[in-house]
């Protein structure tokens, strides 16, 4: 027969056949073991020592290893160990612009008259820094003339010795003029002993001089002394190479000013080597750095390229002063001396600054700060030593250097923002406009600029602080190339979706965000690949999910409208808009506790019309049909009844619109799966949706089905009668005195009939005609061809009337057993699953009201494939 009598649904009792089908516990003891407990993976390593007594010793892999300060700060190299085993230094030097040209001759010219000398600077420093406080000076004893001969027998290093640590002098309580003049006497002395061919004396003066610049006892005196000192410093340096230059004539014609090393001779070579041997000897750092860098120019004799390999052992060396004022200093004197006699290498002088810049913080230490508490000096006072010998390193770096003004910002930019805060950050932005703004010299700096900005969101990644530097988005103005700025702004929103960790309703950042996102937004056009839209869409939806202003529901709903209209042209960011508005509706029920009042309720109708407009708009048809259902749903949950009925008709209005195929990743596909997928899901919520008083009995699904029998279907395919079938799910669901399930506070048809027979009727009608359809497909697959296709629609159709229908009605009973025969009749059963079925339906039988399943599983034969 076509037709049932599908009044003869089995009665549910969905409470008991759920706590039947549930799992039977059974205690397991796992110990320590559990499948969901992290395991932890502890790494230890071995080391094994070979020689005699040694023990082994194990580490884990978590553990820190101890370093060295010193060491790795020199890089494991001793500058005077390299410098007596006369080895070359290894020179790395950053690889600078591609105009930039490396130059690495020795020789190269003098500083012009636009360089302001040391000597123009040398009063200021004097008459600035001085102090009332009584000074103190070493100073050696008087040396008599005819010790001379006996000097020279003794060794170098007994000489030194002598000249570090013998008969010496301390005076005491002297007054700033006292020491001044001290200083002079001393710098006359060098030049009374040079010219008294008393060498190894003069060697002493300037040791014992140079180590009055370790002392900081008077620190704000500090930078005058510098001043003194390195003037004894200077003559030594010019004494020492007009000697050996002296030696260097021959037949009373002196060298050059270019001259190379291979044109002096041996004993000239020798006697400079012999100085710097004698100053690789000297124990203490302070006076070994000063002296050599005294007679720096001296390598000239040597090599031609004796400076440049000299200058980064220096900068080394430098590393190893412990008091950052006497530091700077230091690095002050190395590139007063460097520019003397290679203003060209510059390198070597920006190592220098870096280096400081590295060290700067040592100013905050325990070591730095007890002193000044000791010497009664605050730090702005203490900062201002530095600023004579800071000055003078800034005027050698940027001597000559190229109009390359933007290299050096975009290098500036990181430390700023590493180590000061956003006032001086905001400096730097503002200068970096003013530079690259006229002419719009801009254009020309796109990377320098953009890496400028990647460094200021590394550094500065708490967006209310960013936003808040003035000149933030000034700066962004100057990316004006379309493809530039987009890059611009997609990093900023990498950075705000990978670093801001609670949501945000600071008006400051959503205006910023607004307009970085609006400006990806535009950047869309016809040519845009479809990666790059999703790219863009990512971020602008990671930002609208991290918006959240509370409690204010209605501040959160103009934002969304704000934005849909400002992003109407990416529709994943319109689907996400539709998710966070559907989102805000079901907080509000939340909040209300389902109760809500007029203000609520009006609320949430503004929600469900936000959706109803949005959801045309989108060009996807599966997008919009999901977000018709899902928008529909929760305008049901809010007892939103007309406006749910309006989703859920033009969801049916739209099921006719599905094209064969669709584009899934860029290759067309069928679409009748995801047709079936969104019908099942359509039967699950029609289930608990109340009929309209003025629409009649089940006009929704009556709709829909209209609309299933109209569409046209593949030949080949079955998926009609799969929806048909699951139709008959809902159906039987309907004729149950209470649904599975309920919307809160929504009364579905099992309230509204109360399992009237008239309503029982209607349903009777649709599964007669429902079944029918089924049955008369059935019979088209008849063919040979096609047998397969009509035993798997029989069976599942037979275990649909097995899981819903009453099979003690007669008829129903009947066709389950026609279908059984159908689904084996040629041949195509697998065989396991037609046994698996009838132990199932054994089984059941067993079930209380259950036993006429016994009856069943008799007429129900197995047959072979054979």
């Amino acid at each position: 027969e076509n037709t049932i009598e599908w009044l003869h649904a089995r009665s549910r009792n969905y409470v008991s056949e759920s706590d039947m089908c549930k799992l039977e516990s059974v205690p397991v003891d796992f110990g320590d073991y559990h499948p969901l407990k992290p395991i932890t993976v502890t790494e230890s390593k071995t080391k094994k020592m070979s020689r005699k007594g040694s023990t082994s010793s194990t580490s884990s892999s978590s553990s820190s290893s101890m370093m060295d300060p010193l060491s790795s700060v020199l890089d494991g190299t001793d500058p005077l160990s390299l410098f007596a085993a006369a080895a070359d230094p290894v020179i790395t030097t950053a690889t600078m612009d591609n105009t930039r040209k490396k130059r690495d001759k020795d020789d190269g010219p003098a500083v012009g008259s636009d360089f302001e000398p040391w000597s123009s600077k040398r009063g200021e420093i004097l008459a600035r820094y001085t102090t009332t406080e009584k000074l103190s000076i070493v100073s050696g004893k008087g040396t008599s003339t005819g010790s001379a001969v006996s000097e020279k027998v003794r060794t170098r290093l007994e000489e030194l010795d002598d000249l570090e640590e013998g008969s010496q002098k301390e005076l005491l309580n002297l007054t700033q003029q006292d020491y001044m003049n001290r200083i002079e006497e001393l710098n006359q002395s060098l030049k009374d002993a040079w010219s008294s061919d008393q060498k190894v004396k003069a060697l002493k003066i300037v040791i014992q001089c140079s180590k009055l610049l370790s002392d900081t006892t008077v620190i704000q005196f500090y930078p005058s002394k510098f001043v003194l000192i390195t003037d004894i410093l200077d003559t030594f340096g010019k004494l020492v190479y007009e000697r050996i230059l002296s030696m260097c004539m021959d037949n009373r014609v002196s060298l050059s000013d270019n001259f190379s090393p291979e044109s002096v001779n041996d004993t000239a070579k020798e006697t400079c080597l012999n100085w710097f041997f004698k100053i690789a000897s000297i124990r203490e750092l302070i006076p070994r750095f000063y002296v050599e860098a005294a007679i720096l120019k001296c390598n000239k004799f040597l090599s031609k390229m004796g400076i440049s390999e000299c200058l980064p052992r220096l900068t080394s060396m430098i590393r190893g002063i412990g008091d950052p004022l006497v530091a700077v200093y230091a690095r002050a004197y190395l590139c007063r001396v460097g520019m003397e006699v290679a203003p060209q290498l510059k390198e070597s002088l920006n190592k220098n600054f870096f280096d400081f810049l590295l060290t700067f913080k040592q100013i905050h230490g325990d070591t730095v700060q007890n002193q000044l508490i000791v010497q009664c000096v605050e730090i702005p006072l203490y900062l201002t030593l530095y600023s004579p010998a800071i000055d003078w390193i800034l005027q050698c770096i940027a001597y000559r250097a190229p109009e390359d003004y933007i290299n050096c910002a975009e290098v500036w930019v990181e430390y700023t923002c590493r180590h000061f805060k956003k006032r001086e950050v905001n400096t730097v932005l503002a200068d970096i406009i003013k530079h690259m703004t006229p002419d719009r010299a801009f254009e020309d700096a796109y990377p320098q600029l953009q890496s400028i900005i990647q460094k200021v969101i590394t550094y500065i990644y708490d967006f209310s602080l960013l936003f808040s530097v003035e000149k933030f988005l000034p700066f962004l103005d100057m990316f004006q190339k379309e493809n530039v700025r987009v890059e611009v702004c997609k990093c900023i929103m990498e950075s705000f979706i990978k670093h801001q960790q609670e949501s945000t309703k600071d008006p400051v950042i959503l205006n910023a965000l607004l307009h970085i996102c609006k400006t990806m937004h535009d950047s869309v056009n016809a040519l845009t690949l479809e990666d790059e839209k999703r790219m863009l869409a990512a971020l602008i939806n990671g930002f609208i999910k991290m918006v959240s202003f509370g409690r204010d529901f209605e501040q959160q709903l103009s934002f969304y409208v704000e934005a849909r209209s400002m992003f109407c042209n990416l529709e994943p960011v319109l689907v996400q808009l539709i998710h966070s508005v559907n989102q805000l509706a079901m907080e509000t029920r939340k909040v209300m506790k389902g109760n809500h009042s007029r203000k609520t309720a009006a609320f949430v109708r503004a929600c469900v019309a936000f959706c109803f407009i949005t959801i045309p708009s989108l060009s996807s048809i599966f997008t919009r049909l999901n977000l018709y259902l899902h928008s529909g749903q929760v305008a049901l949950a809010n007892q939103c009844l007309s406006q749910a009925d309006a989703f859920f008709k033009a969801a049916v209005s739209l099921v006719p619109e599905v094209p064969k195929m669709i584009s899934i990743d860029g290759k067309m596909r069928p679409s009748d799966a995801f047709l079936l997928e969104f019908l099942c899901n359509f039967f699950s919520t029609l289930l608990v949706v109340p009929d309209h008083p003025e629409q009649g009995v089940l006009f929704l699904v009556r709709g829909l089905l209209n609309v299933i029998q109209d569409y046209t279907w593949e030949d080949n395919s079955d998926d009609k009668v799969r929806i048909y079938t699951n139709v008959l799910h809902l159906l039987s669901a309907m004729t149950q005195e209470t649904y599975i399930y309920h919307v809160d506070k929504v009364d579905s048809n099992d309230t509204l009939y109360g399992g009237d027979s008239k309503f029982l009727a209607e349903i009777n009608k649709l599964c007669e005609t429902v079944i029918a359809q089924i049955l008369d497909h059935l019979k088209t697959l008849g063919k040979e061809e096609t047998l397969k296709r009509q035993s798997q629609l029989a069976l599942y159709l037979f275990n649909t009337i097995l899981a819903h229908g009453d099979l003690r009605n007669n008829k129903l009973n009947q066709l389950s057993v026609n279908l059984w025969n159908l689904a084996q009749k040629h041949g195509f059963a697998d065989t396991k699953t037609m046994v698996k079925t009838l132990e199932y339906i054994r089984r059941r039988s067993k079930q209380p009201e259950m036993s006429h399943f016994a009856d069943l599983a008799l007429r129900l034969p197995l047959q072979s494939r054979t």
